[in-house]
């Protein structure tokens, strides 16, 4: 290995040691070749290392008509981020992590590093955890791009389970798939609220989910458990899991690595802009290992796509920093939180609706999805296109229903369509 990637090798835990791919133990962060020069020389009367272009008065070369982009300076906008991250971001957003999750109190956490928002952060994820042949154990029902990014993408095999047992997350399922096998490393994703059901775990639910994955832990294992949080705070009913399942993990065993993928991207509205964040925790965590991590995983972004949109962070660290962020953030999440109630008062007014489909269990996010009885949803997806001017997406056994992305208004007749297309497909009109 590279004398860099040696040096961070030497800062892990026997068990993250374990976890890492052949990549993510060979990747470093080239801090000692054309980047440590540069550190060397910043603030030199002469810098010839900076591999960008300046005006003359030395502020960076920018187009007439872009400068002033979006009221930030020229220096905010137009030159690279570091590859971590823009650093005030990177501890805005850990400290955003803990306000929005307090159970975690002070619990050493790792400085999240910056992402090209979280398809990016699930990738670099592969990269630094999955060799080809590896297992990767995650419900039945999740997001179709998890197939381009784990199989296709790092020749990783999808070990699903059962999503729902009984109207609630399998405990069981997750228990059965992580004891298949020797004992060794075990790789688990998490999705919650989930794409494309829109559930999120009870607070038993997610007791549960930490209580197998630590025994598993206990039995032998080396665990790294990857929470994809795209859709987090979006919870609309009570009795439902309001913290991450990351703050149940990230001090729950030695053995078990938590790793948080979130970003701007949902929770604040922001698709376009591109940021996330790869955030590590795990019992007893040093500040010399999480570090290590940090060193690996900006060392992969680097060799990726160099940096994340300068841009997008520094818009996002200004919101943050915004008095009324928090206000703002509300009146989103009331539409989403008005229309969700809006389902399921349409659901509970139409009992007829339920001879044709059944919802599955959903409580959150932005989808819920319901299972046609009797016909394939991909032949009632073309009849809802062509005789009812409505779109929905066809998945497996299920529809997918996005009412984060439906007027209140069309609610109703959404669902009136669902039914009416469902019967045109099986026969029996409207």
């Amino acid at each position: 290995m590279h004398p860099i990637a040696v040096e961070l090798d030497q800062q892990l835990t026997d068990p993250v040691r374990a976890l890492l791919s052949k990549k993510g133990r060979e990747i470093f962060f080239p801090s000692k070749g054309i980047l440590g020069q540069a550190a060397d020389a910043r603030g030199k009367r002469i810098n010839a290392t900076i591999g960008i272009a300046l005006e003359e008065d030395g502020s960076p070369m920018r187009l007439e008509g872009l400068d002033g982009v979006a009221g930030l300076g020229p220096r905010d906008a137009f030159t690279y981020a570091p590859s971590y991250g823009k650093p005030q971001l990177r501890d805005a957003w850990r400290d955003l992590i803990r306000k929005k999750n307090p159970s975690l109190g002070e619990l050493p956490l790792s400085r999240p590093v910056v992402t090209n928002a979280l398809t990016h952060a699930l990738s670099m994820c592969g990269y630094l955890f999955l060799d080809p042949g590896d297992r990767l154990i995650l419900p039945d029902l999740f997001w179709g791009n998890y197939k381009l990014i784990f199989n296709h993408g790092y020749d990783a095999e999808l070990a699903t389970f059962a999503t729902f047992a009984g109207g609630g997350f399998d405990v069981d399922g997750l228990k059965a798939r992580l004891a298949e096998g020797a004992p060794g490393k075990r790789v688990v994703l998490l999705n919650f609220p989930n794409n494309p059901t829109g559930y999120t775990p009870t607070p038993a639910e997610g007791e549960a989910i930490r209580d197998a994955l630590v025994a598993c832990c206990e039995a032998g294992n080396d665990v790294a458990v990857l929470i994809d949080d795209a859709y987090f705070g979006l919870v609309y009913e009570d009795g439902v899991m309001t913290e991450s399942i990351f703050t149940l993990l990230a001090d729950a065993h030695e053995r078990l690595l938590a790793v948080k993928i979130d970003g701007a991207t949902k929770e604040d509205y922001v698709w376009g802009f591109r940021v996330g964040f790869i955030t590590y925790a795990i019992k007893n965590g040093s500040a010399a290992l999480y570090d290590a991590l940090a060193d690996k995983t900006a060392g992969a972004v680097r060799g990726n796509i160099s940096n994340a949109s300068h841009l997008g962070q520094s818009l996002m660290l200004r919101t943050y920093a915004d008095p009324a962020y928090d206000a703002w953030k509300a009146e989103k999440y009331a539409t989403l939180a008005k229309r969700y109630r809006a389902v399921r008062q349409i659901l509970d007014d139409h009992p007829e609706y339920a001879e044709r489909f059944a919802a599955l269990p959903f409580n959150s996010g932005y989808f819920m999805c319901v299972r046609p009885t009797g016909v394939s949803p991909e032949a009632v997806r073309q009849r809802l296109l062509e005789a009812y001017d409505t779109g929905i997406i066809a998945t497996g056994d299920l529809i997918r229903v996005a009412f984060s992305s439906t007027p209140g208004a069309l609610l109703a007749d959404l669902f009136a369509n669902i039914y009416a297309a469902c019967g045109d497909v099986a026969g029996k009109g409207a």
